[in-house]
């Protein structure tokens, strides 16, 4: 059934069915006209009223506090001189809500749908994460979401589309960083032709048992999910052994769900750069600009042979293209001004999507879309893992990670460091001090020979200190270095103190270990071994392994295809 048929006369806006318990503080499904007004459920004891006497002409009679007739509900359409008020103030809500749906508009809706929690509740489908996410995100932390795209082909009209007896892998995957202060957000497209070593994966069963399915050794990631009975935790898994990054929820959706959504908010304007016509996608649409929807916007996200260089890296970009597109389309006017829309995204998102047991309400995606209305556009980045093309394979189809700019991409997720620069308002201390912190980067390096540093461990694992100094001594060539030990107390980020006049050696070591301004601590040398003056650097708990960067860089590397979704692109 539409959502607009549901408890509705036909030229009646669907918000007006819905009305507010004064006692619960939630939207009810009001009751059709033919049906029995009830009543709002009053305070315990509350007695029955009669019917009451019609008043004298030109006399308004009261009727007796304590035998009151039950106030009926307005017929359709119509509202209570009160009324007005309480929706006003409700739907101010639902649009900050709404605000939070960005490119994902699963979470949107979800907030949106809070109009009416019940029967959207009921449209859920979740599945268990079976311990591969954190157990949901929380308010007052970074939230990473992995956002699966099947290409599973269940639902009318998809039965003609590629891979009839596909198992639902995972054919589009963006793991969405938002970051802690909700300033900026990362979309990191993962490709599914990426050679990836898949773990282990406890499973839960129908029955409710749990069974281990084995991990594979270097196959594409998209055999993460569907493969020997993956369901999307083991994607979750697979995800944390690439990036280092454990995600919160999870999120998938089929090819229904383009189609249902798109259609719901009228359509998203996409622009081509040269006529497409491809066989495969069944996309056809000549250059210029678009609105599509349904089957066209299932198309279009489907794409690959007619775009760029014809493989899936081209269909990403376009992807992320439409990601953007559909994004400014939520938060436009258009859309969170109409109530039908809103009624129909949240209809069509609750039963298209399917998520995590952690995220199997409308209350917890109403939550997670609070979040994200924090956004700006501008500073959500789409960006996708560095890779380049198999170098075991003659005519290379599948890809493998560009090792160096692909770890700098997943450290500075890991870091909560945005990939586009996020303008505050700073006061006159902030700039001098930031200023202070980028200056200690400037300046000359001493060589590593001449580099004198003491090592401790304050928080990282056992065994680091020596670890990290046969690093340096071998590696790195700082020979003038030694382990002093146990730090006095642990301490979250690395830090190097050092006294003014090793100012030169300070930057030279820095520059080795991937450290920032900020973690260099201008200060006081102590004495080494030898009885020469000497700098400390203290192993946090944020160090990771002998010889890896302790700081994630501040520029995303080439690789990376960074864009974010505020610029309209055309496909080329």
């Amino acid at each position: 059934m539409d959502a607009q048929g549901r408890g509705r006369a036909e030229d009646i806006d669907p918000a007006d069915q819905w009305v507010l318990n004064p006692h619960t503080g939630e939207y009810e499904l009001r009751p059709p006209p033919s049906a029995p007004q009830s009543r709002i459920p009053g305070p315990r004891g509350a007695t029955p009223a009669p019917p009451s006497t019609p008043s004298a002409p030109g006399r308004e009679v009261p009727p007796p506090r304590r035998r009151r007739s039950a106030p009926e509900e307005p017929p359709p359409g119509r509202r209570g001189r009160r009324r007005p008020a309480k929706k006003k103030s409700k739907g101010k809500k639902v649009l900050l809500w709404t605000v939070g749906t960005m490119a994902f508009v699963v979470l949107a809706t979800g907030a949106a749908g809070y109009l009416y929690l019940q029967h959207l509740n009921d449209n859920i489908q979740s599945l268990p994460d079976d311990g591969a996410g954190t157990g949901g995100f929380r308010k007052d932390e970074a939230i990473n979401i992995l956002v699966i795209g099947t290409d599973k082909r269940t639902g009318l009209g998809n039965e003609g589309y590629g891979d009839t007896g596909s198992a639902g892998h995972a054919d589009t995957t963006i793991l969405l960083h938002i970051a802690k202060d909700r300033s900026n957000a990362t979309a990191l497209s993962i490709p599914r032709d990426l050679i990836v070593d898949i773990p282990d994966c406890p499973t839960t069963q129908e029955d409710g048992t749990t069974e281990v399915i084995p991990g594979s050794t270097g196959v594409r990631f998209n055999n993460s999910l569907g493969q020997n009975g993956r369901t999307p935790s083991c994607t979750m898994r697979t995800v944390t052994e690439l990036t280092g990054v454990t995600p919160d929820n999870f999120m998938v959706a089929d090819f229904n769900a383009v189609k249902t959504l798109t259609s719901a908010i009228g359509g998203v304007e996409v622009c081509l750069a040269k006529d497409i016509k491809d066989p495969d996608s069944h996309l056809d649409l000549p250059k210029g600009e678009h609105t599509i929807k349904g089957e066209d916007a299932l198309a279009f996200v489907r794409t690959r042979h007619s775009v760029g260089f014809g493989g899936d890296l081209s269909r990403i970009e376009l992807q992320q293209q439409f990601l953007s597109s559909l994004m400014r389309k939520l938060k436009s006017n258009d859309t969170l001004t109409s109530p039908t829309k809103m009624v129909k995204l949240a209809e069509a998102a609750t039963e298209a999507l399917t998520v995590d047991s952690k995220l199997d309400s409308i209350g917890k995606l109403k939550d997670l879309g609070l979040e994200l209305g924090k956004l700006n556009t501008k500073n959500l980045t789409f960006a996708t893992v560095p890779v380049r093309d198999n170098p075991a394979e003659p005519k290379p189809v599948t890809v493998v990670l560009q090792e160096g700019p692909a770890q700098q991409v997943f450290d500075m997720i890991k870091n909560d460091v945005s990939f586009t620069e996020v303008k505050k308002k700073e006061s006159e201390k902030e700039k001098k001090e930031k200023a202070a912190v980028a200056a200690r980067l400037k300046g000359e390096k001493s060589d590593p020979s001449e580099i004198r540093v003491r090592i401790l461990n304050g928080g990282a694992p056992g065994g680091s200190a020596s670890q990290e100094l046969r690093y340096l001594q071998n590696e790195a060539g700082v020979t003038k270095s030694e382990n002093a030990g146990n730090a006095d107390a642990e301490i979250a980020k690395t830090t190097l103190e050092y006294a003014p006049d090793q100012a030169d050696q300070a930057r030279a070591l820095a520059e080795i270990l991937g450290l920032s301004g900020a973690a260099m601590k201008p200060g006081e040398s102590v004495t080494n071994a030898q009885g020469l003056p000497t700098m400390t650097l203290t192993l946090g708990k944020d160090f990771k392994e002998a010889g890896a960067k302790l700081n994630a860089p501040a520029e995303v590397p080439e690789g990376a295809k960074k864009s974010t979704a505020d610029k309209v692109e055309c496909a080329k």
